[in-house]
């Protein structure tokens, strides 16, 4: 299985084709999305390849996110929170606060307070374990340019909802089935 490939899949399949990332479609046209594969089997080793993420955006301007996709590593939904707490941590004490942001996606994504069949989980359900390293001041722009940011959140809930999740977990796993 090759989990870039899968992930390629899953961001033109779901969160572009489906618009949940209404950012995300421009940088994808544009090729200055990273896809890097982390086969750590441990936390040290998924930050110091973070770390490496974080200085590589910053030698390379054209590149503008970096999906860190662990292959080996948090595939315990808890374990991957608990590495999300520390990578933010790490971020902070490396002097990054303010220059990247993450976001983060898990096979078995659930927010707080929903059910784990909630169909709003995969707006954040992905392949396989995965850190968006995002550059602030993008970020920003971004969000200036979009007419309702505040509703993007609402927008998704109620797609997923309505669409419903087998639909979704049956397009999670078409992914997966990608060489």
């Amino acid at each position: 299985m090759d989990v870039v490939s899968s992930t390629q899949a899953w961001v033109n399949k779901v969160i572009v084709k489906y618009n949940i990332c209404p950012f995300a479609k421009k940088e994808m046209d544009r090729g200055s999305i990273r896809y890097c594969e982390d086969n750590s089997t441990d936390i040290e080793g998924v930050l110091e390849r973070l770390t490496e993420e974080c200085v590589f955006l910053d030698n390379n301007e054209q590149t503008e996110t970096t999906l860190l996709i662990l292959s080996e590593a948090c595939t315990d939904f808890d374990s991957f929170l608990d590495l999300v707490y520390l990578s933010n941590h790490l971020l902070q004490m490396s002097h990054y606060e303010g220059i990247y942001q993450l976001a983060h996606f898990h096979p078995d994504y659930c927010f707080e307070g929903d059910p784990e069949e909630a169909a709003s989980n995969y707006s954040n359900r992905s392949p396989y374990p995965t850190l968006h390293i995002i550059r602030e001041s993008s970020m920003e722009k971004a969000i200036a340019a979009h007419p309702d940011v505040d509703a993007i959140p609402d927008r998704n809930i109620e797609f997923l909802n309505k669409k419903g999740s087998p639909f979704f977990a049956d397009l999670l796993a078409s992914c997966l089935l990608v060489k």
